[in-house]
């Protein structure tokens, strides 16, 4: 025989007293993060809360990028997310890391393709899975870098986008032994002509102006040179 419905009063029901401020905070953070799976995101989300780990949020709504060169689900955003959650380790376990792609509701399938990138067995270095999910979101190295820069740097968004040279002379060759089409002597050709200028400066820092420049801004220029000719 089933229980009779009972009924409470408002003084019976006790309500946390944090409550309130959690679902406030976790409201906001689904709405900036926009998860694809709800569901997912925020079983990430209460687990990382529940450790103490940092939580699986954006610091902003971002619209997709356009120069992705396959649709991953990868964003800029999301992959601030991953670095949060896994820079203080200089190697992350494969499995770990794997929960935590999962839990950003981004496909496995792409998760694993980018590990073919640089295979490896039970764990990776964390700097070198960041380089490769910059280079997945860039359409070219200097475009991954440009991403990393934003990743890594400390200066306030919209700023320099500095980070230490040595960190992306490191990132750098990474990526180029990657790639087939660039040389070694290429690789430091390049660096070295960075590091002339960085050198001036005295600060072992590099920052977007140094080496990321945008298409239609060399564009601008030639039009511009073109019409001081005339």
């Amino acid at each position: 025989m089933p229980l009779p419905d009972t009924m409470f009063c408002a003084q019976q029901i006790h309500i946390p007293p944090e409550l309130p401020d959690i679902l406030k905070q976790f409201t906001k953070a689904a709405i900036r993060t926009q998860p694809a799976d709800v569901l997912q995101w925020s079983a990430g989300y209460f687990s990382a809360l529940s450790r103490g780990d940092p939580l699986p949020v954006k610091d902003r709504m971002e619209m997709p990028t356009a120069t992705q060169k396959t649709d991953t689900g990868l964003t800029p955003g999301l992959l601030k997310i991953l670095h949060k959650q896994c820079h203080h380790k200089q190697y992350v376990e494969l499995t770990d890391l794997e929960q935590k792609w999962k839990n950003l509701c981004l496909p496995k399938e792409k998760f694993k393709a980018l590990l073919q990138l640089d295979p490896c067995e039970n764990r990776i270095k964390w700097i070198n899975f960041l380089a490769l999910g910059c280079s997945m979101l860039g359409g070219s190295l200097n475009t991954a870098l440009k991403h990393l820069c934003e990743i890594l740097t400390d200066d306030p968004e919209g700023g320099p986008a500095r980070i230490p040279f040595k960190t992306f002379s490191y990132v750098y060759r990474y990526l180029a032994k990657l790639d087939s089409d660039v040389s070694s002597s290429e690789t430091e050709s390049y660096l070295a002509s960075l590091k002339e200028n960085i050198d001036t400066r005295r600060n072992g820092m590099i920052g977007l102006s140094d080496f990321f420049f945008p298409k239609r801004n060399l564009l601008e220029n030639r039009e511009n040179s073109e019409d001081v000719g005339h």
